[in-house]
């Protein structure tokens, strides 16, 4: 069986045949249906029709946004749809360019666009297209905006840096003695570190930290790529676009080691879902709590719940977090002049929210909005927005990026390693047979 994930850059029937097994059943929901694209209907003149995969509290802060175009530029004016998170979106973007029905604009990871873009599906970004728009290279942020390149050429348009961050429950760690003030006492280095889940322990009688443990792939690999590059040593992942499982055994072992020693122990719970971890911090149960940026959303939404958000703690030689970008991107097709400058109008009315979508914890990509009052003032954003300088991006491959087959393959291992269910070296053995099998495919782009 052929691995699945990718985007190749292959005959349409190939790909279709392909795309069946990355779930192209993928559920549509959203602001309205789907009237182009994989259906095949017609959009109506001057709509900008424009695809995203966002649910939960950034699905409903998209939907301000959109609201705010439509009010601007008329009823009729956007057509939006969202799709399933993962595979099943990118199926979807892939499959609707290759027919010729694609949305005048995309939401993409940055992990995931460059294979878009190698794939031969996305339009280049030219300086005179950003000019359409008022826009220019210098707008964003150093890091995201090179995140978009492919061979010397610009494939995106950055809206954030979404890192994986450190929540905190304000009460547990005051009781716990682990403020200072309003502001969690700095953590650095593995002694004060494992100090700090002691203590909140003892207060919450349960656990120190919470995460994701089960049924969250994402997570687990977000937990470990993050004290895993904090090392001195840490090499990357996958090199040679995917071709080498080039990981420092030694480092990883180490680090899943220390991850298993922590729910061992019961500083972090063993077993726990998404949903179950969050509850534990909201709730008083556990202290902290590893998660997204997007997560700030539910936890204002949680009624006498205090907390706090910062940059996970530097356990080790470096600071470092894993995250990643959302950016808008343009599927390749026969666009004119006047809908080319929709398109990008509508990129930069998005960008001129950038502050609003900050709210739900992105760290904004664009310039002027991260460097504006608003920004700078905004609570707990500010506390973690240096992390845009310290992000670890995954390395690229056909089968890696935010929700692919690397990241599902890897995460599974890890999250058995947390809950005790097999050791490091076991793991680490399994991921690499499991692995081996895209590595040693042919890379479907080229």
């Amino acid at each position: 069986m052929s691995p699945s994930g990718g985007f190749p850059h292959l005959s349409r029937r190939g790909l279709l045949a392909g795309a069946a097994t990355v779930g192209l059943s993928g559920s549509l929901a959203g602001c309205s249906t789907l009237s182009a694209g994989l259906a095949g209907g017609e959009v109506a003149p001057g709509t900008v029709q424009f695809w995203n995969l966002f649910g939960g509290g950034d699905g409903a802060r998209l939907q301000g946004m959109l609201d705010v175009y439509r009010k601007a530029h008329g009823p009729n004016s956007l057509e939006a749809a969202t799709f399933s998170w993962g595979n099943p979106y990118y199926t979807k973007v892939t499959l609707a360019t290759l027919g010729g029905h694609p949305s005048d604009v995309a939401i993409s990871h940055a992990t995931r666009a460059v294979n878009l873009a190698r794939g031969g599906l996305l339009e280049p970004i030219t300086d005179d297209m950003l000019a359409l728009a008022g826009l220019k290279p210098t707008d964003f942020s150093e890091i995201p905006w090179k995140a978009g390149q492919v061979d010397g050429q610009q494939y995106t348009i950055p809206l954030d840096t979404h890192p994986f961050v450190l929540y905190y429950n304000v009460d547990v760690c005051q009781k716990a003695g682990l403020m200072d003030g309003d502001k969690l006492k700095p953590i650095v280095g593995l002694d004060q570190w494992e100090a700090a889940l002691t203590a909140a322990k003892k207060v919450t009688g349960q656990f120190g930290c919470a995460v994701p443990t089960i049924g969250d792939t994402a997570s687990c690999w977000r937990w470990l790529t993050t004290l895993y590059h904090q090392q001195e040593g840490a090499t990357p992942f996958l090199s040679d676009g995917g071709r080498d499982l080039s990981w420092n055994e030694d480092l990883a072992l180490k680090t899943l080691t220390l991850m298993q020693k922590w729910t061992k122990a019961g500083l972090m719970p063993k077993n726990t879902d998404y949903p179950g971890a969050q509850t534990l911090m909201f709730t008083g149960k556990a202290g902290f709590y590893l998660m997204g940026v997007w997560e700030i959303t539910t936890a204002q939404s949680i009624k006498g719940l205090k907390f706090g958000m910062t940059a996970i703690p530097t356990l080790f030689d470096k600071a470092a977090t894993q995250g990643d970008s959302h950016t808008f991107v343009l599927p390749r097709m026969n666009r004119d002049e006047a809908q080319l400058k929709r398109a990008m109008g509508f990129v930069k009315a998005m960008l001129d929210q950038s502050i609003a979508w900050a709210k739900g914890g992105h760290v904004p990509a664009y310039v002027p909005a991260v460097q504006s009052k608003e920004f700078t003032s905004l609570e707990p954003q500010k506390n973690y927005a240096d992390v845009v300088k310290t992000v670890t991006y995954d390395a690229q491959a056909w089968y890696s990026g935010s929700g692919s087959t690397f990241e599902n393959i890897i995460g599974a291992q890890i999250g058995l390693v947390e809950q005790g269910l097999t050791s490091p070296q076991r793991a680490l053995d399994s991921a690499r047979s499991q692995l081996s099998t895209y590595a040693k495919t042919a890379d479907p782009l080229g």
